[in-house]
């Protein structure tokens, strides 16, 4: 199966995954508590019964994380490198709100490193899409795609983007430390998808976050030319242990 193919298929999936969603967005949300004290909801729960299925089908070989299923204890031997991560409904708190701000992520790691990615807001099917050393785009619902790219920053102008329910006094000192000339709130994954079409030049996240919250959007970034980095430099990889993330930058041009 070539990349093209397999990015479509997985394009299709994040769609089914959506219509799945959004069968429970209009009623009332039930809500229970993670262990960690986290939020989750029925429509995360289908979601993942979904995808997980559909993925081990259409690639039997690569194992498959996803938070959900982690959560359960299902947790695959990563040690090859190469694994999908699944978050099937990031943004969880701004779907119980009901903002549009959530997402469905899948995103594919190839030697501890994003191979390629789909975010899909379920709101309005808006797809974003990308094969690292290929291209990235956006699909609307009817199939028509938009190349995008990331932006030349404006050293002393600079558009941030940060996370709408994790702020922190490090991520205002960060903020603070540059020329800002916009600075915007967004949840879940989003925010690297504003920084890969060119409407931000910045995402720096302080907060806690795993990997399935980043793999697919940081595919993305990738593919439209931008950067990922630890907050301290150094390059962003993936398969660590309990699937934790440090502080990250996220860079356009």
């Amino acid at each position: 199966m070539s990349d093209q193919a397999r990015l479509d298929a997985i394009i299709a999936i994040a769609r089914r995954a959506a219509t799945v969603i959004m069968d429970y967005y209009d009623g009332k949300i039930a809500v229970d508590e993670k262990v960690d004290g986290s939020p989750v909801t029925a429509a995360d729960l289908a979601a993942d019964a979904l995808i997980v299925p559909a993925l081990r089908a259409l690639t039997p070989d690569i194992p498959v994380v996803s938070e959900e299923s982690v959560d359960a204890g299902d947790i695959p031997d990563v040690s090859g490198g190469t694994f999908w991560l699944v978050d099937p409904l990031d943004g969880t708190k701004e779907y119980i709100n009901r903002n549009g701000d959530f997402t469905v992520n899948i995103g594919l790691i190839i030697d501890n490193a994003p191979a390629l990615g789909v975010l899909l807001t379920p709101v309005n099917g808006l797809a974003w899409a990308g094969i690292v050393g290929g291209e990235a785009f956006e699909e609307a619902t009817d199939g028509s795609r938009r190349a995008i790219a990331v932006r030349a920053a404006a050293p002393s102008a600079l558009t941030v983007v940060a996370s709408r329910s994790h702020r922190s006094q490090e991520l205002e000192d960060y903020i603070a430390a540059r020329s800002v000339k916009e600075s915007i709130s967004r949840g879940s994954a989003l925010k690297f998808c504003l920084v890969a079409s060119g409407e931000a030049d910045l995402y720096p996240r302080t907060g806690p976050t795993m990997e399935w919250d980043t793999a697919a959007g940081h595919a993305i970034l990738l593919a439209a030319g931008g950067s990922m980095e630890m907050f301290e430099g150094g390059a962003f990889r993936y398969g660590k242990p309990e699937f934790r993330n440090g502080w990250f930058v996220v860079k356009g041009g």
